[in-house]
């Protein structure tokens, strides 16, 4: 048997399918593993054992193009520029996947919705499975929550039925998507699909998050399966400095952005917010290259390290709100300060806060005042014992369970 993984996007996107491609090879099967080529993610296969096959180009490179090419965009013209990108991600992202599909059974796709879709274009072509996996609820047709709302599309105004809402989402994810999807579908001599969203998201569904933080409540309008979240394990030890930083006082408090291009000011903003309570700091760099804003010896900056290890010493995680970093926070019974930037990060944030694991930051922009309310409220003692409870509720099986579950749907005609 074998099976195609494909993601494109960030770390948050990235591990988690390299963690089901090691317990898919554990189980047996061949798998190849299409996710940007960046150094950090080729490390990850490396660690994982599981052979890489690079998406169309690096994440980061596209990123900062996509980041200019929306800097000299006016307002108006946001959703054409979306529309744009994915007819791009589209093309480039099948030639890829064709290529990497040569011989397997399936393919299952993650990430951005244009690469799922790429990712589909294949599968039918290949005439293999194909299934989508996503790490959200929210991105999912549910009664029990609203679509995501787009640049350009907003929902619209008084409408409240959440059914009504995502029969709306049919036609924004067309408005999106619909070219870039059905331009390539006619350059391969494939007619035009009219709903491309229930196209790329296929049926089933695989939820990949865990069920205590991120609960699906069963809907008529997705079969979805909720498998846990699929954590690849680190065995990797802390740096020497770090180590001893730990050593030499009391838990600090662990800040860190990920693939989220905050400003600046956003380190100054925590550092300030942790040193008010008498705490030290673990800066992450991440990708905004976040760094130290004085020689004092409260702080100690680092750039991939093993969450894991790092989580269960802090006395506190304060990020951006990432499926990842949230999940790993979590079990680790860290307390958590998010600050949520886009995507599902909102709902993340909100999780926290209803299991009184932690508090949300007000807004994008970290600033020191409401920071440190926030930090009051996860420094807590009776947000400990609660972060405590909830970590021993946190699954560690996900990649096992979906795994297994994709090798037995796989083996049946």
């Amino acid at each position: 048997m074998r099976i195609l993984l494909s993601t494109y996007g960030s770390r948050g996107d990235v591990e988690p399918v390299v963690a089901l491609g090691e317990r898919l090879q554990a189980l047996g099967a061949e798998v190849r593993v299409s996710v940007p080529g960046d150094a950090e993610f080729a490390a990850l296969c490396a660690r994982a054992g599981v052979p890489l096959v690079p998406a169309f180009a690096p994440v980061r490179e596209w990123v900062k193009e996509m980041t200019r090419r929306r800097a000299s965009a006016s307002p108006e013209s946001r959703a054409e520029l979306i529309s744009g990108q994915a007819a791009e991600i589209v093309a480039r992202q099948y030639d890829a996947l064709m290529a990497a599909a040569e011989g397997c059974d399936a393919v299952v796709a993650c990430g951005l919705f244009p690469s799922c879709a790429a990712a589909r274009l294949v599968a039918e072509q290949r005439g293999i499975r194909y299934i989508l996996a996503t790490f959200c609820p929210i991105w999912l047709p549910s009664a029990h929550n609203r679509p995501h709302e787009y640049p350009g599309h907003p929902l619209p105004a008084g409408m409240t039925d959440n059914r009504a809402l995502w029969d709306h989402d049919i036609a924004t994810k067309y408005a999106l998507f619909g070219k870039a999807i059905n331009s390539h579908r006619a350059s391969l001599g494939l007619p035009a699909v009219d709903n491309v969203r229930d196209y790329v998201f296929g049926d089933p569904v695989l939820l990949a998050c865990d069920p205590t933080l991120g609960p699906w409540l069963p809907s008529d309008l997705t079969d979805a399966l909720q498998t846990g979240a699929w954590i690849l394990a680190d065995e990797r030890p802390l740096p020497g400095g770090l180590e001893a930083f730990l050593e030499a006082g009391s838990p600090p408090v662990y800040v860190g952005f990920g693939s989220i291009a905050v400003a600046s000011e956003a380190g100054r903003a925590a550092i300030e917010a942790i040193r008010a309570k008498g705490r030290r700091t673990v800066m992450a760099h991440g990708w905004a290259e976040l760094g130290l804003i004085d020689d004092r010896d409260d702080c100690f900056a680092v750039g991939d390290v093993n969450q894991q290890a790092l989580f269960g010493r802090v006395a506190a995680a304060m990020h951006h709100g990432g499926a990842g970093t949230t999940v790993a926070a979590a079990r680790a019974g860290a307390p958590q300060v998010v600050v949520p930037q886009i995507g599902d990060q909102p709902y993340w944030a909100r999780r926290v806060a209803e299991l009184g694991i932690g508090a949300t930051h007000d807004g994008p922009m970290p600033t020191a005042e409401p920071l440190s309310a926030a930090l009051e409220t996860a420094l807590a003692p009776e947000t400990r014992v609660r972060a405590n409870a909830i970590a021993r509720l946190i699954r560690a099986d996900g990649g096992e369970v979906a795994a297994k579950l994709l090798v037995d749907m796989l083996s049946r005609p």
